[in-house]
């Protein structure tokens, strides 16, 4: 039996990433084969060259938004009151007026640095807080003392994750994540990608990613097929049924 491979690229600052999270652990929560699926979280910015949040203070996502893609406030505020919605149907509290524009680069590394210290479970938990932070609570998730504390509740040394972000650490895993989703076609996010094989974009809804499971779990562990001799009729056997 071999262990299935799920590959979830996404940004902290993307609201349909964390909608597509839970969703996706849903599916994975009623999966039959669940232990021997393995996740690894990879990392995609949406808006690479976005301003630190210490460059626009008092700055709300909704005239972030506004300004950048040049829609009406309202608009954008009747889009988040939409998305507000679908998040509190898998348990999110999202809070739009909370929420601070920022860079997600060193959250991303922070991402890779819990991978290091703590492994993929402690990378795992680290997403669900960062975006949890974001999204939830309003906190700026391109802060250093934020980060910190975020990897402290994972249960990761704090000294240790503050030295690794004063470096450069992670910063060379986050660009090869980037660079491995433009060589696979991935333009947007969430994406999820089971043994480079088999992905699926977008938010989906949990039947879609328990057929994902399924479909990826039957490729890579195809049931035994003793093949017959062709030609040969059907004689005498014994079944359950009897003979």
């Amino acid at each position: 039996m071999r262990d299935l491979q799920i590959e979830i690229w996404s940004d902290i600052a993307c609201p349909w990433c964390y909608i597509g999270k839970r969703r996706f652990a849903a599916a994975l929560a009623g999966f039959e084969h669940r232990d021997h699926v393995r996740v690894t979280w990879r990392s995609f910015e949406l808006q690479p060259d976005a301003e630190p949040s210490s460059a626009h203070p008092g700055l709300t996502e909704a005239q972030m938004l506004s300004e950048r893609k040049g829609l009406p406030l309202d608009q954008v505020q009747q889009m988040f009151a939409q998305v507000t919605s679908v998040a509190a149907s898998v348990g999110l509290a999202y809070d739009f007026d909370r929420v601070v524009p920022a860079n997600t680069f060193d959250a991303h590394r922070l991402v890779h640095v819990a991978a290091d210290l703590g492994g993929a479970d402690a990378a795992a938990d680290v997403v669900e807080r960062l975006m949890s932070a974001h999204f939830e609570h309003g906190a700026v998730v391109d802060d250093v003392d934020v980060l910190v504390g975020i990897a402290v509740e994972a249960g990761l040394d704090g000294d240790a994750v503050r030295a690794a972000l004063a470096s450069d650490a992670g910063a060379g895993a986050v660009r090869a994540d980037e660079a491995e989703a433009a060589a696979l076609g991935i333009s947007g996010v969430p994406f999820f990608v089971a043994d480079r094989k088999i992905g699926v974009s977008g938010a989906q809804p949990v039947e879609v990613f328990a057929q994902l499971l399924d479909q990826a779990w039957t490729t890579a562990n195809p049931p035994l097929a003793i093949p017959t001799i062709a030609g040969a009729a059907d004689a005498e056997a014994c079944g359950p049924d009897g003979c």
